[in-house]
Order: C-alpha cells, then sequence, then structure tokens
C-alpha cells in the first residue's frame, strides 16, 4: 500500500507544488509527503517578471519539488512554463477539471487545492508540445489570420464595387484576378469607359468583352475611388505578410516535416498549406498518441459521453483546439466536393439522414484518422473509392434501392447476372 494524506487519498507524488496563476501575481503552494505520512505545506506569492519567476524557481528547486501544475490560464502560463521548463516537470491542466468546493475560493486554497489534486494523482497534463512545435504553431495561426483578413479586405473591395453599380462579380470568378485587377486599377486611375475598362481583360477572361462592358457601366465617385485605392492597399500588404510568413515557416521546418507534410497533402481536401498548420497542431511524432482514437478524442472529434441511471443524455462532442477543427472544417467541406473519393461517399451518405453538419463531422473525423496512420507510418493516402461502402455491405445496398423502387410504386425482382463462360 502507498502513502496517504489526511483525507485518505493515496499519494502519488511527494513533492509538488500548485500555482494559481494571474497576470500580475503568482501564488504557489509546495505540499511535501514526509516520511512518516505527514503532508507539510509552504505558501508563497510571487510576481510575474523574468526575475520572479526564477525566483520561483529557485524556491522550488530547495524545496525539491519534482511536479508543478497550474491552470491553462488563457496565455499567462506560458512564461512560466517557459522558466520551468526542463528543470521540473510542468503540467498544464485543464481549468475544467480543477472544481473546488463552492464558496471557499480564494488564490492560496487555489494553489493548495491545485498541489493537493496532483499529489494524489488526481490531475491529467494538457499537452503542451516542445518549443519548436509551438513556434511553428504561431506561424501558422497567425498566417491563419491574415488569410481570413485578406479574404475579409477582399469583400470589402467587392461591396464598393456594388456600390458603385460595378458588376465585374458577377462576370469574372476572381474580382482579384489578373484581369479584375486591371480593371479596378484602372477605376481608380479614374477610367470611367466601360469599354476600354473591358479590353484590359487578358487570357480567356478576354471571350467576356461583351458582358464586361455592360457590368463595368456603373456610377464611381471619388469617394468610391478614394475606399477602392486603401482596400487595394491593404489586400497588398497582407498579400506581402503571408508570403513573408510561409517563407518562414518554409525555414522553420525541418525535411522530416516537409516530408509527411506531403504525405498529408495526398489526402483528398487537404492542401499543402493546410497539412503544415494540422501537422503544426499535432506534432509529427504521433507516438504521444497510443492510438488514433486518442489523438481523435484529444481534437475534439469524439462523441461524448454523458450517461445517467443508464440514459444516454448527450454525445455532443467536447470543445477542443479551435485552430485544429478550423482546419478540420475547411479540409472536410473541400472534401465533400471531391469526385470519386471516399470521403464524398461518406458524406452524402450521412448528409440525407442525420444532416450537413453531422457528416462533416464524421470527415473531419476521417480526415485526421487518415493523417494519424499516414505520419505514423510514413505512407501517403491510400483511396478507398467512391464504391467502397457498396463492396463492404452489398447486401445492404441491394435492400435500400430495392426499397426505395417499391415506396415508388415498382415490383422488383431480382436475379443474379449469369457470368460468361
Amino acid at each position: 500500500m502507498g502513502k496517504e494524506d489526511a483525507a485518505g487519498m493515496q499519494v502519488i507524488f511527494e513533492r509538488v507544488c500548485g500555482l494559481d496563476v494571474h497576470k500580475g501575481v503568482v501564488v504557489a503552494s509546495v505540499r511535501i509527503m514526509s516520511a512518516g505520512g505527514r503532508v507539510r505545506s509552504e505558501n508563497r506569492r510571487f510576481g510575474t517578471m523574468t526575475k520572479d519567476l526564477l525566483a520561483l524557481l529557485d524556491w522550488l528547486k530547495q524545496a525539491q519539488v519534482t511536479h508543478v501544475a497550474m491552470e491553462s490560464t488563457g496565455v499567462f502560463w506560458k512564461p512560466i512554463y517557459n522558466i520551468l521548463e526542463g528543470h521540473l516537470e510542468v503540467w498544464v491542466v485543464n481549468a475544467r477539471h480543477l472544481q473546488k468546493v463552492p464558496g471557499r475560493k480564494t488564490d492560496m486554497s487555489d494553489a493548495q487545492w491545485i498541489a493537493q489534486l496532483l499529489q494524489c494523482g488526481l490531475l491529467k497534463p494538457s499537452f503542451v508540445p516542445k518549443r519548436e512545435q509551438r513556434d511553428l504553431r504561431d506561424l501558422t495561426r497567425n498566417r491563419t489570420r491574415l488569410v481570413q483578413q485578406r479574404a475579409t479586405v477582399a469583400n470589402r473591395i467587392h461591396k464598393v464595387l456594388e456600390d458603385a453599380n460595378i458588376k465585374l462579380g458577377s462576370v469574372a470568378s476572381d474580382v482579384l484576378g489578373v484581369s479584375g485587377r486591371a480593371m479596378i486599377e484602372g477605376i481608380i486611375a479614374g477610367q470611367q469607359d466601360a469599354e476600354q475598362l473591358a479590353e484590359l481583360a487578358q487570357r480567356r477572361m478576354r471571350g467576356k468583352i461583351p458582358q464586361l462592358r455592360l457590368a463595368l457601366e456603373g456610377k464611381v465617385t471619388e469617394h468610391h475611388r478614394f475606399l477602392l485605392r486603401e482596400h487595394l492597399e491593404q489586400y497588398d500588404y497582407l498579400e506581402r505578410k503571408i508570403t513573408a510568413l510561409e517563407q518562414r515557416i518554409e525555414q522553420a521546418t525541418s525535411p522530416f516535416f516537409k516530408h509527411a507534410a506531403a504525405l498529408v497533402d495526398t489526402v483528398p481536401g487537404v492542401a499543402p498549406a493546410a497539412a503544415q498548420a494540422i501537422l503544426a497542431e499535432t506534432g509529427v511524432d504521433m507516438a504521444q498518441f497510443p492510438s488514433h482514437k486518442h489523438l481523435c478524442s484529444w481534437a475534439g472529434r469524439c462523441p461524448g459521453n454523458h450517461e445517467s441511471a443508464g440514459k444516454r443524455h448527450s454525445g455532443k462532442t467536447v470543445k477542443a483546439n479551435k485552430w485544429l477543427d478550423a482546419i478540420l472544417t475547411e479540409c472536410a467541406w473541400a472534401a465533400s466536393r471531391t469526385k470519386a473519393t471516399y470521403l464524398n461517399a461518406q458524406y452524402h451518405r450521412i448528409a440525407p439522414r442525420r444532416g450537413k453538419k453531422r457528416a462533416i463531422g464524421a470527415v473531419k473525423h476521417s480526415i485526421l484518422t487518415a493523417v494519424y496512420f499516414i505520419v505514423r507510418d510514413q505512407v501517403p493516402y491510400k483511396e478507398l473509392g467512391a464504391d467502397h461502402f457498396t463492396r463492404l455491405n452489398p447486401e445492404q445496398q441491394t435492400r435500400y434501392h430495392v426499397r426505395k423502387l417499391q415506396q415508388l410504386g415498382h415490383n422488383v425482382e431480382l436475379s443474379p447476372i449469369e457470368e460468361a463462360a
């Protein structure tokens, strides 16, 4: 039998510390189990400047603390983690796992509660990747933000054109393509002749010159030109920043990461930038997840468990990594539009009876599962084919189509096709 504290709970770690983290102060509670089974506790407050955090580290070393736990409070845990990392076993814990008795909440009691739970092995550490992966995450997440801002600016340009009675978006699929941009720059320069603006079309757009002449005939004012000029400059600025980030990402990734991203790129619906962003969130070391189910659970792609008195009340998925979820959602929608693929078949199989959102959720789960095995085994994606479900259970498909024909009022008699001699 192991040691037990005063509450009768078994002690897993003898020397621990719980941290209650705030923006300007860190409350620390060290909890030490002596050889005789008695618990000794010592509490202190520290600032959050680097000098103060180094003093915290020295104090923990003197107390021979082996494990430290703290809540994942915004970004305030990161400076502490940066200082303690490599010296102690640091656990960042989900705040939902630290529920305390209401009415007895102070900063000191919170730190003591965290220390007690940690010492008894009742906490589960969150996955905190290594420094290299955290840096890569920052780069890919910033790129995602900039791409979203660029899309917002493009929508603003389209809005100004509509306000000026310019229907360029009704003719050109990409308003900011080579031809569309040339026409917008012509409008900004003061050109008002629709025929001359239409002549700026290039390549395949020249086949739409008659429609462009009608679309470019509007009522453009100086106000519209000013807004178009400002939005276009902002769009170009964001383009340069995205390019700079992509170059930095290319420099920050290892050859192994690039190879893994190229393999993930073979999944239908996953673009190269999306493959980089997915691996920046999950990492390329799949050994940290015992199975693909653990990865999907960590990413919030598994049904939740809410059962009481033998009744299942809810299977709603939990909130997890919002960045990874957004990337998978984008890839799942793209995969649902691919031709003759398993992911497309899966989406169209589920959507009619469960709805589009649940179908996309299933596709996201399949993509993440594929990523796990692709990166773990270093193999490209293997396409199962659009007829996978038919081959998996042909009798079920036969019954389904017979039932549909009977609902339409047909008598159906089935006979096997005789094989040619």
